[in-house]
């Protein structure tokens, strides 16, 4: 029997962790960032100057803002969040623009009146917008996640503050996290009352299914799903993959419609969901049990990134893919030996794919992932895994878990650092 406590800290997990975002989230943050200031301006934005820590540089700069039609960068996400965005929607900031709200847009961007600046800043995810008008400025900044503003500033004057490393939100979302284990995840999967997560599962199979399509039947990006599709046949293998990848194909094309997140991302809530919605559907899977393995997946999601950290050079897919894998195993009615020789599978498999920023060829990356985690998941049902001491795999799940966390936090740190300045210049 779950002990209450940790039950109603996993609900409250879901209920915190899987909410909607329209777009890619790191330009997504930079537009609330510059919303929030332009708010505090009370005038009409002059110049801009945006600070970025440098993982944020590297999935806001290549990928299309959601709105726009085809419009990127840095400078496009904060000029169009000054100008148009609603910082009390947070990650749907964007969603009430307008096409004049576009033409003003570049009209501004053509004055080049926005600059753009590497922060430096122990945060992986940290930004800062400086605003100047005819009369006043202002200045907000976001740190350590995609919604938490931390600084309000006009005119040098603080409106809003929230201490860094003491603020209690942030010290109980951690231990939250903390709380993360998959024995315990799969006994809250079995056992919640599907009245307590019912909303939060039903939106995100609503929101992600529905992108999914969108990427499968339209032209974005690479169109990875429709290649797969096209060329691969159309079993549910296949069909997990190319539906997933063409979540991210809208997404990262610049589809206006919104995702459910998984760990701050719309590509991770994607990943976690949209091949369990495939299978369930092939399986004809009781609606209880469909969401039953949703719940395995995302918390299992967590469960991984929870070592590693919102942003890093480890693909967050693979994470995600792990929780896709999980759900899928359970819709075979797989035991908890059984999903974590799935888990175990797919780590041993693509945990060495690295994250070059956000762009269209997350949609590869997506259906890589799956496929290793659809892998994962046969061996698994087939009574096989990979053993102990085989490269990072070690006795048992958690503690492989662990070993992928501290070499995704802490021995990739300077493969991020590489890739970054492959990337980008120093002044970006």
């Amino acid at each position: 029997m779950l002990d209450r406590t940790v039950y109603d800290t996993y609900v409250r997990i879901l209920k915190r962790e899987l909410v909607p975002a329209l777009g890619c989230t790191e330009p997504i943050a930079i537009a609330l960032a510059a919303a929030k200031a332009r708010q505090a301006l009370g005038e009409e934005p002059r110049t801009l100057r945006v600070l970025c820590s440098g993982n944020i540089i590297k999935n806001a700069k290549g990928v299309i803002v959601p709105t726009t039609g085809n419009m990127r960068g840095i400078d496009t996400s904060a000029v169009l969040g000054a100008l148009a965005g609603d910082p009390d929607l947070g990650l749907e900031v964007l969603s009430k623009v307008t096409p004049a709200d576009l033409e003003a847009t570049r009209a501004m961007l053509d004055k080049h009146v926005c600059t753009v600046e590497l922060l430096d800043t122990p945060s992986r995810l940290h930004i800062i917008v400086e605003i100047t008008g005819d009369h006043h400025t202002a200045l907000a900044e976001i740190r350590d996640e995609h919604t938490n503003i931390v600084r309000v500033e006009r005119d040098g004057e603080r409106l809003f503050y929230k201490e860094v490393e003491q603020t209690q939100d942030d010290d109980a979302a951690e231990a939250d996290l903390d709380a993360l284990n998959l024995a315990d995840i799969l006994e809250f999967a079995n056992t919640v009352d599907l009245e307590d997560i019912r909303p939060t599962i039903r939106r995100q199979i609503e929101y992600n299914t529905r992108i999914a399509q969108e990427g499968l039947t339209h032209a974005y990006g690479g169109r990875v799903g429709a290649t797969l599709m096209r060329h691969y046949g159309g079993d549910v293998r296949v069909r997990a993959r190319a539906l997933a990848a063409a979540g991210s194909d809208a997404r990262m094309g610049g589809c206006v419609l919104p995702v459910v997140i998984n760990s701050g991302s719309g590509n991770q809530g994607i990943t976690c969901s949209v091949p369990i919605i495939v299978y369930a559907k092939y399986l004809s899977a009781p609606e209880d049990v469909l969401y039953r393995a949703l719940v395995l997946s995302n918390l299992t999601a967590l469960l991984q990134k929870r070592g590693i950290g919102r942003l890093s050079a480890f693909c967050g897919a693979v994470c995600a893919a792990c929780g896709s894998g999980a759900g899928i195993t359970y819709l075979h009615g797989g035991d908890y030996d059984a999903i974590s020789r799935t888990i175990t599978n797919t780590l041993a498999n693509a945990s060495g794919i690295v994250c070059d920023g956000a762009k269209a060829s997350c949609a590869a990356k997506i259906a890589t992932s799956v496929d290793a985690a659809i892998l994962g998941h046969e061996m698994s049902m087939d009574g096989n895994t990979f053993g102990a001491g085989e490269g990072l795999v070690k006795e048992n799940v958690e503690k492989t878990i662990a070993n992928i966390g501290k070499m995704a936090a802490e021995g990739m740190r300077e493969t991020d650092t590489e890739i970054l300045h492959l990337m980008i210049d120093q002044t970006c």
